[in-house]
């Protein structure tokens, strides 16, 4: 029970990566605040050592009432894992302005701005914070490019902050995923068809021959969360299926 007496926030947490992270930091023995959007897909998270929170992360406003609410309800945070993000289509020529805002609104800014709130309880326990990057984040890919930005930006964030805080005992880490069977595509507009149709492809661009499942991304950040990884920060990783170390041809 690696995580008992801990308090993690999750946030992204009403599918995919973010509530397989939710449950195994619970199974571990934790205490998790949940973050989503929607309400309805919260409710699946429903259970005596998870509080859930309907918030929208790009609100400074409703950001700020959210950490205030967390360290009211638990009193302190331990870990923050930050998997809440977005992914759409667009290349150079034709990304719009607000696309491009959205994407780094949400996968950066918001993350930027819920850990500058959740820092100061998170440096007096000595915690840390895990950000869910992506292989985009490393490899430059073609029709993604907002996507691929706002990923890069993250993996430098997660750099700069685990220098700045390593003097305070605090540790920054990135996952780095492949593609992942979740509703991240879904989310963007793509349809049933074209979502099987994409991961069927991915089987063929993932050295192992597989999309990779939620539980094992999570099991990755629980890893890099815990104590056994205590001589671990500032590293973004790679968790793709050998997706990053392929090139084009």
């Amino acid at each position: 029970m690696e995580f008992e007496g801990k308090v993690a926030i999750v946030t992204g947490a009403t599918s995919g990566i973010g509530m397989a992270t939710a449950r195994k930091f619970v199974e571990q023995g934790g205490r998790v605040a949940a973050a989503g959007r929607k309400k309805d897909a919260l409710a699946k998270l429903a259970g005596p050592n998870i509080k859930t929170y309907s918030a929208d992360l790009t609100s400074e406003k409703e950001t700020e009432a959210f950490v205030q609410n967390v360290l009211k309800d638990f009193g302190g945070i331990d870990v923050l894992v930050n998997a809440a993000g977005i992914i759409a289509n667009g290349t150079i020529e034709n990304t719009t302005l607000a696309d491009y805002d959205l994407m780094m609104n949400i996968n950066v800014r918001s993350l930027f701005h819920l850990t500058q709130l959740a820092l100061p309880s998170i440096i007096a326990r000595k915690g840390n914070v895990v950000n869910v990057s992506s292989v985009t984040g490393l490899r430059a890919f073609p029709g993604v490019l907002a996507y691929c930005v706002s990923k890069a930006a993250v993996d430098q964030l997660t750099r700069c902050a685990a220098l700045e805080l390593a003097p305070k005992g605090v540790r920054v880490n990135a996952v780095n995923p492949g593609v992942v069977r979740t509703n991240l595509h879904l989310n963007s507009g793509m349809n049933q068809d074209a979502y099987a149709g994409f991961v069927e492809r991915s089987k063929t661009t993932h050295p192992l021959g597989r999309i990779g499942e939620a539980n094992e991304i999570a099991d990755l950040i629980l890893f890099l969360a815990s104590s056994k990884a205590g001589w671990i920060t500032g590293a973004t990783y790679s968790i793709d299926g050998g997706r990053a170390q392929t090139c084009a041809r």
